[in-house]
């Protein structure tokens, strides 16, 4: 996706009246393909297991990984086995495939290997969810699924749906794609079980408010080097959906930033991480998965972690275990 179009989505730009017509046959399907699910004239595939789905109703970076990831560890700690299913964007494999740390992300795609990873739990991909959750019930992998960036998919039917929304762009203009940014309208919100808002700006009611916290910085060539500190120049790159929320963070940490984005899944080569001074180059978790085998000894990585109220785990939990004692019975 063009990295000029996602501006004028935010930023605003004329031409984009001239994609109106396209804008308005976008919405008109994505009305009726919600219908017709709702309706049963398009079938939705039901599991003997709880589906948290993970998404949102706008096109770019929420930070839909990093609350995958939140809710995967809360629910560790609350004692379940959670997987996570993906599409596996930017892969391509025999599905479904499980995810292992022989995997590549030519194999299964960035953001899947990124949170095996960082997870250590269970990771299907398929662009047929359905099938990854079939799969994890053939092999008894888990007793909740998570569907990263599942929202639209309704073939796969779900227990609870979590939207992210980015706080500082919101919606955009309010437009469908390819006018704006949007895969459904605002009202879709109403009807998920919770809305979380990445960041400070935009407001909705109920909504609970998240915010990305940098872990360490780690070396991705595994080279033992003392980390960049600031006030120092660098380089950042990033193949995200919202570079300049990257770009942002590391400025306010006090760093000059040299800015080289990328389209969203990227695949990275050597030349794009390669520059001809020594200077730090700094890049995301999900970008860095793409990038070891060519790694130098000065490119670093930036993990973060989701933060949410403690009101978000407590809510999320009741609902799933009303889920479970309802399925019991």
């Amino acid at each position: 996706m063009s990295q000029n179009l996602v501006n004028a989505w935010y930023k605003g730009h004329w031409a984009l009246w001239l994609l109106a017509p396209l804008s308005f046959l976008y919405g008109l399907i994505s009305w009726f393909r919600r219908i017709a699910y709702q309706q049963g004239w398009l079938k939705s595939q039901k599991f003997n297991i709880p589906v948290i789905v993970v998404g949102n109703i706008s096109a770019g970076g929420t930070g839909k990984t990093p609350l995958t990831l939140a809710i995967v560890n809360n629910l560790k700690a609350q004692g379940y086995c959670p997987v996570i299913v993906s599409r596996g964007y930017g892969g391509k494999t025999e599905y479904p495939a499980l995810v292992t740390s022989q995997s590549t992300p030519q194999q299964v795609g960035d953001e899947p290997l990124l949170m095996f990873l960082q997870s250590q739990v269970p990771v299907v991909v398929a662009p047929k969810r359905a099938e990854a959750v079939a799969y994890v019930m053939q092999h008894n992998l888990g007793n909740v699924v998570i569907c990263d960036d599942g929202l639209q998919h309704y073939a796969l039917a779900r227990d609870i749906e979590i939207a992210v929304i980015d706080g500082a762009r919101g919606l955009g203009n309010g437009h469908f794609l390819p006018q704006g940014a949007l895969r459904e309208s605002a009202q879709r919100l109403q009807s998920v079980d919770f809305v979380v808002i990445n960041g400070e700006g935009y407001t909705y009611p109920s909504a609970y408010r998240m915010t990305l916290q940098a872990a360490s910085w780690l070396n991705v060539a595994q080279a033992d080097c003392v980390a960049p500190q600031a006030p120092q120049k660098i380089h950042a790159v990033a193949g995200i959906g919202n570079p300049e929320r990257f770009f942002k963070q590391l400025q306010q940490q006090g760093f000059e930033v040299i800015k080289h984005p990328f389209a969203d899944h990227h695949q990275f080569v050597a030349q794009d991480i390669h520059f001809s001074d020594d200077l730090p180059v700094v890049m995301t978790a999900k970008d860095a998965v793409k990038c070891q085998q060519f790694a130098l000894d000065n490119l670093w990585q930036v993990p973060v972690e989701a933060q949410l109220p403690p009101q978000f785990y407590a809510a999320l939990n009741q609902k799933l275990q009303f889920i479970l004692s309802r399925t019991s019975c």
